[in-house]
């Protein structure tokens, strides 16, 4: 018997407001089963040493549970699929899925062998690839960057199309849990499935109000996959305004959330030379056309200036690494743009962007340790107010490439009284 699923009532309207669900996935034994030989097919630059990455990730999970502030706020995508797969249905469909997208496996072959594995069984198929069958698959080590599975924008859920062949079982998989988990039951119409060939992942896209949202053309997000976004969203959420970024098709920035970050409604955290730097013509801002006619377009000077017209407001933008071009390139490395907000003013990032967090201290943040942010609300709620920079240890978790946010996927923020 399946326990009491989560509530669950999708609801992001900014990238700052006060965190009230989060998906993550801590580190398991996907990981373990990443050789050196075939670490850069899985899109892994090191082999993370696991116990190290398992006490980090949970620690990080710590602060989420003490900002949410009640139980059910922070949710395991890996404890979602085995409670998904106790129902015959949820496994029917990710064998079927499995067959479909990845063919060169000849999973096909062994369809019925699959749909008679256990939930137990099936669930460590998914998420290692070994099972008691004569076949396998990859690991999945980069289901950790539970960001990129998935979007949320108002109560739409932007459901991935993973740009590699080895991401593409995590698109299954949340697939499985958003369309047969009973915490999902009242909002299976309201999932965004793109058409096949078009690729997105959700470390493209950043919601900045009620109104407008950021999506990166990137390495990982096709340009056909921008359009098919905001189309889906000026049709049915409030959105008025996508900007696209186009960057660098390069694995240092494969998202947009690789260079740039909300770190609060008035100030982002940036990689300068690929956000200020940049020359005309890399940000393109998209309105709905009149009715059923193309959608109206116009190249931006910078995206700042976009933002800036968009939120009516003007913006800080703090460089990653400081003010010294050879640190911006160093930290953006090892995600120093890559900050994730718990509440406006309140962000999590790696500790070892030393100078990242130099920066943060000169516009006002008080610089905290997560074991220090814990300690300090050990006897009492935490209340949204100072600007605050929490350090993460992030020894080994950075080594997968791939900051907070990016192992984020909040599903709701409580929005602040106007």
């Amino acid at each position: 018997m399946l326990p009491s699923p989560p509530t669950i009532q999708p609801s992001i309207t900014s990238e700052t407001d006060l965190l009230a669900q989060v998906l993550v996935h801590t580190p398991g034994a996907e990981m373990e089963m990443v050789s050196p030989e075939q670490r850069l097919d899985l899109l892994f630059d090191d082999i993370l040493y696991i116990d190290h990455a398992q006490d980090e990730h949970q620690l990080m999970c710590a602060v989420f549970e003490k900002v949410v502030g009640q139980a059910g706020g922070v949710l395991q995508v890996s404890t979602l699929l085995h409670e998904a797969f106790e129902a015959d249905e949820a496994r029917a469909a990710f064998v079927t899925r499995l067959c479909q997208l990845m063919p060169a496996y000849n999973f096909q072959a062994f369809e019925a062998d699959l749909l008679k594995l256990s939930p137990a069984e099936l669930h460590r198929f998914a998420l290692t690839g070994h099972s008691p069958l004569a076949i396998h698959a990859p690991p999945l080590p980069n289901l950790m960057f539970t960001r990129d599975v998935c979007a949320v924008v108002h109560d739409r859920l932007i459901l991935s199309h993973a740009a590699t062949a080895a991401r593409s079982r995590e698109s299954i998989i949340m697939d499985v849990v958003l369309h047969h988990h009973e915490a999902f039951a009242a909002h299976r119409d309201h999932v965004v499935r793109l058409p096949r060939g078009v690729t997105f992942e959700g470390g493209d896209l950043l919601v900045v109000n009620p109104t407008t949202v950021l999506i990166g053309h990137s390495e990982r997000t096709s340009f056909s996959g921008v359009m098919n976004i905001a189309t889906a969203l000026f049709a049915d959420t409030p959105i008025e305004h996508v900007l696209m970024v186009d960057i660098p098709k390069e694995r240092s920035y494969m998202h947009l959330d690789t260079i740039f970050t909300f770190v609060s409604p008035t100030e982002c955290t940036v990689f300068p030379p690929l956000i200020d730097q940049r020359e005309r013509g890399n940000v393109v801002h998209f309105q709905p056309g009149e009715v059923s006619g193309p959608l109206r377009c116009e190249i931006k000077p910078s995206l700042k200036r976009a933002l800036e017209e968009a939120l009516g407001h003007p913006l800080t933008f703090i460089p990653c690494g400081g003010p010294d071009a050879l640190n911006q390139r160093r930290e953006q490395w090892t995600d120093g743009a890559n900050f994730f907000a718990l509440a406006p003013g309140v962000v999590i990032g790696y500790e070892r962007n030393t100078r990242t967090f130099d920066a943060m201290r000169e516009h006002g943040y008080r610089i905290v340790s997560a074991a220090g942010f814990l300690q300090y609300h050990a006897e009492s709620r935490f209340t949204p107010g100072e600007k605050t920079a929490i350090k993460l240890e992030g020894t080994e978790l950075s080594r997968g490439r791939g900051g907070p946010r990016c192992m984020t996927m909040p599903l709701a923020r409580t929005a602040s009284s106007p």
